[in-house]
């Protein structure tokens, strides 16, 4: 009896609605009736489309949540919840963030960020904003390289600001025409591998290279540490005078010609570019040789540990006539452009 009551209460509340939301539950029930259809033991089986149209006509007609029995509503408030996000989301693609800023600015900031360890987003931004770069910062921090806890400074980096301080010294043996015995006393720079001194004698005492040693360095540029051999010439004498300039003597091993590397490669610069291809008549014409190979090697010469430069830095020349001026009578040429 009440079955046939709301039955007719229904139909009169129907009367009363428009014939579009009667059509638009017409569908929704019809389209349920399809999806029961297509069920599968105890499971429904719901397609893009289904929900689609289910979502469609409850956008329409609010009212019809009422008579959807395959879903719950809220099931389908959340489907057009997803809808909303997954349109926008096509609606924006491509167009998502800031540009992309160039691959040049890109490399310049992880260059930076590897030449200088202990600089932050903040540093970096900072030098390129004086570059003449517009970015914000939050962009710079974003192309840096992830860093390792810990960072600072390379082994390069703290040798290369150790050697500033540091200077070597070597004796070489030369022959003369007469067959004498000379000696090449030869001071070298580690920061740019520079020759600070260099002369020859036949008698290399203590005394003798305690006072080449004061002419090498006045007493405001002495180096902070020397390296030398065990060779006996270094005597007291010129022990005493270099801790007097403030210089701490550090002898090599016995035996250990490669803890004073610096020395050892420039000795072999002297005899395979310059020595061995002179011979030598007496200690004045050794002098001579040996201070135009030292301008010649400090500079014109350049080095692949200086990046292809001069111990004394060399400019680089754009404009002119390139003219070759010959070293120790046409052995080396120096290049360079006059106007």
């Amino acid at each position: 009896m009440w079955a046939i009551l709301l039955t007719f209460l229904s139909a009169v509340l129907d009367s009363f609605q428009s014939r579009a939301r009667l059509r638009a539950e017409i569908i929704a029930l019809r389209h349920q009736m399809n999806i029961a259809l297509r069920k599968r033991g105890h499971q429904v089986q719901l397609t893009n489309y289904d929900r689609s149209l289910l979502v469609w006509l409850c956008r329409l007609f609010p009212a019809i949540l009422q008579c959807l029995e395959v879903v719950r509503p809220e099931t389908v408030i959340r489907w057009h919840r997803q809808g909303f996000r997954s349109y926008w989301r096509w609606k924006s693609r491509g167009r998502r963030g800031r540009p992309r800023i160039g691959r040049e600015l890109r490399d310049l900031i992880r260059r930076i960020q590897a030449e200088n360890l202990l600089w932050g987003a903040p540093r970096i931004h900072g030098e390129l904003l004086k570059l003449g770069f517009s970015l914000a910062q939050s962009t710079v921090a974003k192309y840096m390289t992830p860093r390792r806890s810990g960072g600072g400074q390379s082994w390069k980096t703290f040798l290369r600001n150790q050697a500033e301080g540091i200077a070597s010294i070597d004796l070489l043996a030369v022959p003369t025409v007469w067959f004498e015995q000379l000696y090449v006393l030869v001071v070298l720079k580690h920061a740019r591998r520079q020759i600070a001194f260099i002369t020859a004698t036949g008698h290399p005492t203590g005394q003798w290279l305690a006072q080449q040693m004061t002419e090498a360095f006045p007493w405001d540029t002495a180096p902070k540490i020397l390296i030398r051999d065990n060779d006996v010439k270094f005597s007291g004498v010129f022990r005493r005078r270099i801790h007097a300039m403030g210089i701490r003597d550090r002898p090599t091993a016995f035996r250990s010609p490669w803890q004073n590397g610096y020395a050892e490669r420039v000795i072999g610069s002297i005899r395979r570019e310059c020595i061995d291809h002179v011979i030598i008549a007496n200690e004045a014409h050794l002098r001579r040789v040996l201070l135009a190979y030292a301008n010649y090697y400090n500079n014109c010469r350049t080095h692949r540990s200086l990046e292809k430069d001069a111990p004394i830095h060399r400019p680089i020349e754009r404009n002119g006539t390139i003219i070759a001026r010959p070293i120790l009578g046409g052995l080396h040429h120096g290049y360079v452009r006059i106007e």
